[in-house]
């Protein structure tokens, strides 16, 4: 008797990297027997990866997971379980705080994902782990984590399978006292807002159905991999021509205001040979662009011997069969350094874009965040970039209302934005978040000053990102083509980030124009930081790659 394989909904909020994993989750379930499902009211268990970073992509977290709980009741669904980065950081905490929720999983459980669900869609209770400083799990020093053991570390692999028990036991003496804060804990009334049954939309991203042997990379590959490194299971999420290749996992700076090293981790480059391996897999099944993430991509390589190990990478992933394209985000200013400059700004296929973290602009206020630089600091090293590539794409984020912020550090930042012809500008409200040193200073602003800064940056970011994109009129551009509707297309040109930097729309198209192919366009009009562009040619049509083993 032929019984129908288990389904799974896996549900993604945050940031790149957390898609990365979620992929890898996805890959590791439909290895267990899991049939993946977009549609959660269809799902048997419903996977929400989770985001920690901020207070409102911690409330997005909780009320997704309430929304997913829902189906429990009005659908098919039988077990709601949260992962990723929240689940991580809280843990017991958040499993207790939201008992809608079947079980909280932790980094160390996503070896055996399938085995977890299965054991709880039986009515086995999780234990949900403690939560824990997961920068104490590896040697400080970053050229003795190569060869450390036991350590769960999401999209590098089956490390943990190694000497559990002595991870645990460190665990467990490392312990530190984060807590899950009461604002994100459901109240009635939110729950009863969310009790709109199995209509109740998710937020997030899921992971779509589709032809496993297309997507997949299978589990002979993972349990065959060369003594070299492990290699990650990993199903893609869709079948876009864009996608994020993870370079490493965590963060050795201590920025005042940032928990994520905390749950993330210390900094753990992938050996070269695993990316470029799953370079040429992604270029197999379709992938035109590769989006390099990390907490810091500036430090890849310090742990394998070599700092400018990026320098040299971002060139050979761009010369793998099929790809058009190389992104390099999250990148450290106080890292930068010429050669990695000239490397991103010269090296063909590889964009000129520079996601560069300022943060703020204030000299005495960065050092209060525990972070580098200022304002001429800052512009001299977009001076830098400029003098390279005029036309370079570069973005950042800051963060307003700091502890200690005054109207005169609010002006320096503002002169400087002003001055530096930014592509794309995130700007935050400053709020504390647990566990991090930022938390214990005097100095806080009430709540009425933070949101009156962060509209006064926000508008004036606007309006600069609005003017540079208007100032690209007339510009030849090359865009990566993305989606089509009718006569017109959509894509993004090589300043444009996914999702974060804005897109281009495409007019005057020839027939026969494909997902994936990268057109000449000549910029003719622009709305805030989207720009319209007319075809002119072919870059480079689609290449049809033939499928290898990932680990061959």
């Amino acid at each position: 008797m032929t019984t129908n394989p288990t389904t799974v909904a896996l549900v993604t909020l945050g940031c790149a990297r957390n898609d990365v994993d979620s992929e890898e989750l996805a890959g590791r379930l439909e290895a267990g027997g899991f049939r993946l499902v977009e549609d959660a009211s269809e799902a048997d268990t419903v996977v929400v990866n989770t985001c920690g970073f901020v207070e409102a992509a911690k409330k997005d977290s909780v009320d997704t997971l309430l929304a997913a709980s829902d189906y429990k009741d009005s659908g098919r669904t039988q077990a709601v379980v949260a992962v990723g980065c929240l689940a991580e950081r809280y843990g017991e905490q958040l499993a207790e705080a939201l008992p809608e929720t079947d079980a909280v999983l932790g980094f160390d459980d996503y070896a055996d994902i399938s085995d977890k669900l299965r054991s709880i869609l039986s009515g086995t209770k999780h234990q949900s782990h403690v939560p824990r400083d997961r920068r104490k799990l590896l040697p400080l020093a970053p050229a003795a984590r190569a060869g450390a053991h036991g350590v769960a570390v999401p999209g590098h692999g089956d490390t943990a399978a190694d000497n559990g028990g002595a991870v645990s036991a460190h665990v467990a003496a490392g312990a530190h006292a984060s807590h899950i804060p009461s604002s994100l804990k459901p109240t009635s009334g939110d729950v009863d807002a969310l009790a709109a049954g199995a209509t109740a939309e998710l937020k997030g991203r899921a992971v779509k159905p589709s032809e496993p042997s297309e997507l997949t990379i299978d589990a002979p590959d993972l349990m065959s991999a060369p003594a070299s490194g492990p290699r990650v299971m990993r199903r893609r999420l869709d079948g876009g021509p864009m996608a994020p290749l993870k370079l490493a996992s965590g963060c050795d700076r201590r920025c005042a205001f940032c928990a994520i090293p905390a749950f993330r981790g210390a900094f753990v480059s992938r050996r070269p040979t695993e990316v470029l391996g799953e370079a040429h897999w992604l270029a197999e099944n379709g992938v035109r662009e590769v989006f390099l993430v990390s907490e810091n991509s500036t430090s890849y390589g310090k742990d394998l011997g070599d700092l400018r190990l990026l320098e040299t990478l971002v060139g050979e992933i761009a010369a793998v069969p099929g790809l058009t394209r190389v992104r390099v985000s999250y990148l450290q200013p106080a890292e930068m350094r010429p050669t990695l400059i000239s490397a991103m700004t010269s090296t063909p296929g590889v964009v000129p874009y520079f996601d560069l973290s300022f943060q703020h602009a204030s000299g005495p206020l960065l050092r209060r965040m525990r972070r580098f630089g200022d304002a001429e600091r800052f512009l001299e090293l977009i001076e830098q970039v400029r003098a390279q590539a005029p036309t370079a794409g570069i973005r950042s984020n800051v963060i307003v209302g700091f502890p200690g912020e005054t109207e005169e550090d609010v002006d320096i930042l503002c002169d400087f934005l002003s001055r530096a012809g930014l592509d794309a500008i995130g700007v935050f409200g400053y709020s504390d978040e647990d566990g991090t040193e930022a938390e214990t200073y005097d100095g806080k602003l009430d709540e009425d000053t933070i949101a009156a800064r962060l509209d006064r940056v926000t508008r004036l970011a606007e309006d600069l990102t609005s003017a540079r994109a208007e100032a690209r009129i007339g510009e030849t551009l090359e865009v990566l083509v993305e989606s089509l509707d009718g006569d017109t297309a959509e894509g993004r040109a090589a300043h444009q980030g996914p999702e974060v930097d804005g897109s281009t729309t495409l007019t005057g198209l020839p027939d026969g124009l494909a997902l994936g192919d990268l057109v000449v366009a000549t910029v003719v009009a622009s709305e805030g930081v989207d720009l319209v562009a007319e075809y002119a040619a072919h870059v480079r049509p689609q290449e049809v790659v033939q499928a290898a083993n990932l680990t061959a």
